[in-house]
């Protein structure tokens, strides 16, 4: 959801218009019927300058007025509330979204779908195109609604149990993690039962999750299913519905599945990642000549790392904060108060996190000095700002509270409620790892997944994967602007297409450019 408008002066008409589209969007999160508005008037200014954006007629979704023609975060932010929206309009609770749509949203998939399915109680068969290549299925079949639904992100879906066993053979190869998941919350098999028993058309679906147990080392529970029909004279045919070479989450009692998914993104991907990158160097036993090293990186690494995230910074400004002869009331103008705001706030993170490489290089667990020292480097990014009196001192405590959303990209970041624990699990992950680039590769890219703060994620991400570098004798690596476009692909190729291959390929291309007598060949 886009930040609540300002008011513009001189302007009533789109004062009262704003007012009316702020109710609105926390009503409807975001998602607004033409019929919302009493007033056509405000409808129309509100589309004309940007704050409205048709999604199709007679449905809106707030936006800003700074987003281009082809700009998908709007869209992309508000798809879940839309579906929910127009879905319930349309149909009040008689629906559901087909077993593999739900299942989906029960495993916390956080990737926008090109198209949801959705089974209706009573109503024609219908295919609504949405923006961005979106669209909508639905079709009637009263038998494929079931009675006990459950409501997960404002939309009727299947339960889990009831999901996995209508799920066909083919969610087992197109969505293996979420398929491991949805098992892995599943605490017996005899959840699944009364579904599998109530007739012969689940007898293949029984023979599929009494395989799918055994691959995922849960074999009680396999022979629970069989003994099952065995008692009705059926001998189950398993096939393994899996094409994975082995599992990506142990058995455990976790149930959350955001923290399944990054244990299970972490196994499947660290060898993609020792693949992709050269051997470790090693500890740097000279701590003071590798945190030299270091400051030669400040200046480049500060206006690169600056520019990915939208700000305008020149060396000069980098070179006066570093020299500490800034002072924000030196700089009247808005943008430039930022860009130095933002400047100084990073030269603070840079030595606190050089704080941090120093306490790795003497032998720490990195992952224990990042879980420790994180919220320093971002108190330290965003303390200019608050002594300038933009921000309360109260907004860099703790995490975030509320969605955010990436620009442009399909992946919609973690809900605020799953941040603790899904932080938790990454500093283990960290903490347990034994290759260094994987510590680094992975450590940045699921942070940025999480996306714990509401800015400064992609900063200090960048500050964990050089903290975690360090870890392994790696030098200081930039990840340069010129390149921005393709760093962003790759980590959109991770968080949405499940490759870590281009990340951890762009990582150590970036790394031979500053550094290749160090770096190696890999």
């Amino acid at each position: 959801m886009p930040p609540t408008p300002r008011q513009p002066k001189g302007n009533p008409i789109l004062t009262a218009a704003l007012k009316t589209l702020k109710r609105l969007q926390e009503k409807h999160h975001g998602v607004v019927e033409a019929s919302d508005f009493k007033n056509d008037e405000q409808r129309a200014v509100l589309v004309d300058t940007g704050f409205l954006r048709p999604v199709m007629k007679g449905w809106y979704i707030c936006s800003s007025p700074s987003d281009g023609e082809g700009d998908s975060t709007a869209w992309y932010a508000s798809f879940w509330a839309f579906v929910s929206g127009y879905l319930g309009k349309r149909f009040g609770k008689r629906y559901c979204l087909n077993p593999e749509a739900s299942l989906l949203l029960h495993t916390g998939n956080t990737t926008v779908p090109r198209q949801v399915t959705c089974v209706t109680i009573d109503s024609g068969t219908s295919k609504v195109d949405l923006p961005f290549d979106n669209s909508l299925l639905v079709y009637p079949d009263r038998n494929r609604v079931p009675k006990a639904r459950m409501e997960v992100r404002g939309l009727q879906v299947w339960p889990v149990a009831e999901a996995l066993c209508l799920a066909g053979p083919s969610f087992f190869i197109n969505h293996p993690r979420e398929a491991e998941i949805a098992l892995a919350t599943i605490r017996s098999a005899s959840e699944l039962l009364p579904t599998l028993l109530a007739g012969d058309k689940m007898v293949t679906a029984a023979g599929r999750l009494a395989a799918a147990f055994e691959f995922v080392r849960r074999p009680d529970e396999a022979e629970l299913i069989r003994r099952a029909f065995a008692k009705s004279r059926i001998t189950l045919k398993s096939v393994n519905p899996f094409e994975l070479a082995e599992p990506t989450i142990s058995p455990s009692k976790e149930r959350s599945p955001y923290v399944l998914r990054l244990r299970s993104m972490w196994a499947g991907w660290r060898q993609d990642v020792i693949d992709a990158f050269p051997p470790a160097p090693g500890l740097d036993k000279q701590r003071a000549g590798y945190l030299a090293r270091v400051d030669e990186r400040y200046v480049s690494d500060a206006y690169n790392s600056l520019s990915i995230e939208g700000y305008r910074v020149t060396d000069e400004l980098i070179e006066r904060v570093a020299r500490g002869d800034w002072n924000p009331d030196g700089e009247p103008e808005h943008d430039k108060t930022r860009n130095a705001l933002a400047a100084r706030g990073y030269y603070q993170a840079f030595q606190a996190v050089k704080e941090s490489i120093g306490k790795v290089l003497t032998g720490e667990n990195a992952g224990i000095v990042v879980k420790r020292d994180h919220h320093d480097w971002y108190a330290e990014l965003f303390g200019p700002s608050v002594t300038a009196g933009i921000i309360e001192a109260s907004q860099l405590a703790g995490y975030r509270r509320g969605p955010v959303f990436i620009r442009n990209s399909m992946h919609t970041p973690l809900p605020s409620e799953a941040i603790l624990d899904s932080l938790e699990a990454l500093w283990e992950l960290i903490e347990a790892e034994p290759e260094a680039c994987v510590r680094a590769v992975l450590g940045h890219h699921l942070f940025v997944f999480i996306h714990p703060y509401y800015d400064g994620n992609g900063r200090i991400g960048r500050f964990l994967m050089n903290t975690l570098l360090a870890s392994g004798g790696y030098p200081w690596t930039v990840i340069r602007m010129s390149r921005r476009d393709e760093y962003m692909k790759a980590l959109e190729a991770a968080s949405v297409k499940g490759q870590i291959t281009p990340l951890a390929q762009f990582i150590a291309q970036e790394m031979r450019e500053w550094a290749p007598e160090r770096a190696g060949k890999a």
